[in-house]
């Protein structure tokens, strides 16, 4: 095979394999934003226009998808996106209640200077962003202050519990319709637990980030059970809260 013709042999699968990658992070982004509703049947062809991809890397993203639960393979019927079940939520916040108390108790005793300094800065961001009402822009930084603390934990077994069960727990909570009281009081328990981490006080830090969890878990269920957002076996969901 001449230069040219294994150049051209080379190119193909790569650019399939940059296809598929690219599919998998757009149709999981919007599986996680709600785009794409609990229940609701993906639109291949609608989607393969707005991603510039043949049904090829498409049903290929698709079974990646369907191997992290986020969409339901059905014969006959094309992908479904994986209806939430609120009790399975419920159980995974139980363990994730768990996990954030260990993690807040071990960061105590693990974490370094340049990491708490990172979780006070991470922490101011976060409030800039609640006086500013960027709910975007506080999601995003409220995720980043979590991964950190499991990350000072310096438990491997921990960190990949935790973020298995994390990415579960995001898409549940983005159809979440939370109301400026519990935002609110979201912010106040993130200023207690992190005053008690900057005392490197372990029982303290473990409890608040444990009850900061199980409020946001109950706040989550009631969202959840209360505006249909769960989606179900049909082809049709509601809409994102």
């Amino acid at each position: 095979m001449d230069t040219a013709n294994a150049t051209k042999a080379a190119i193909g699968p790569i650019r399939r394999e940059t296809l598929q990658h690219s599919a998998v992070a757009e149709l999981r982004a919007m599986i996680l934003a709600g785009e794409l509703p609990p229940g609701s049947r993906v639109p291949e062809m609608q989607l393969c226009e707005q991603l510039g991809v043949s049904r090829t890397p498409l049903r290929e993203a698709l079974r990646i998808l369907a191997s992290e639960n986020l969409v339901e393979l059905r014969p006959h019927r094309g992908a479904v996106v994986t209806p939430i079940d609120p009790n399975e939520i419920a159980a995974i916040f139980e363990v994730m209640e768990a996990l954030e108390s260990l993690a807040a108790d071990l960061a105590c005793r693990k974490g370094t200077e340049a990491e708490f300094a990172e979780l006070d800065a991470l922490h101011d961001q976060l409030v800039a962003h609640f006086q500013n009402g960027n709910r975007l822009a506080y999601s995003t930084v409220n995720r980043r202050i979590h991964a950190v603390i499991v990350a000072m934990a310096r438990n491997p077994a921990l960190e990949t519990t935790y973020a298995g069960f994390a990415a579960q727990i995001l898409r549940a909570r983005s159809l979440a319709n939370y109301d400026a009281d519990r935002w609110q009081e979201s912010l106040t328990e993130h200023e207690g637990f992190m005053t008690a981490l900057r005392r490197r006080d372990a029982a303290a830090a473990g409890a608040l980030l444990a009850e900061h969890s199980r409020q946001t878990a109950k706040a989550v269920l009631r969202a959840l059970r209360g505006n249909g957002a769960c989606g179900g076996s049909g082809d049709a969901a509601s809409g994102p809260a």
